[in-house]
């Protein structure tokens, strides 16, 4: 049985052991929203056509839909790699199993999709300083903002 507490905060908490025991345990794209899949799937694409020197642009439009969406995802992006702390780990394309940079990333625009910032602050708390989280959090919200138009 796992032991959770309770902190001030009135968050959830897991023990140590219990948060290793989280990360041990694969999830899919496919657990993720609709919304968050659709991220994941863009930075996947972004990151090919940025390892084979190209344009992502045109090709995320013809998938996404929208110009202005596909926009929106390659600044989060950027502005994402931007400020992570180390090389993004990112999965191929083909992968269902997510990898924990992209669970983190689908996690503030899934949380930016509810207008909850404290989601998305817990999420990247302890990875990224305060001043960074600002500009993602901005990021992340034009995102679903042209998601939604």
């Amino acid at each position: 049985m796992k032991r959770i507490e309770r902190q001030r905060t009135g968050r959830l908490s897991l023990s140590a052991s219990e948060w290793i025991a989280k990360l041990k345990e694969p999830r899919k794209v496919s657990e993720l929203t609709a919304l968050e899949q659709r991220f994941v799937f863009s930075l996947r694409l972004i990151a090919v056509y940025r390892r084979a020197g190209r344009d992502p642009l045109a090709e995320l439009t013809t998938r996404l839909g929208s110009v202005t969406v596909a926009v929106k995802a390659l600044q989060l992006v950027e502005n994402m790699a931007q400020a992570w702390p180390e090389p993004v780990q990112l999965r191929r394309c083909c992968c269902q199993i997510a990898s924990h940079d992209e669970l983190t990333m689908a996690a503030v625009v899934g949380a930016a999709a509810w207008a909850r910032r404290e989601l998305a602050e817990e999420a990247l708390s302890g990875l990224l300083r305060p001043e960074r989280i600002e500009s993602i959090w901005a990021a992340a919200l034009e995102l679903v903002a042209a998601e939604y138009a």
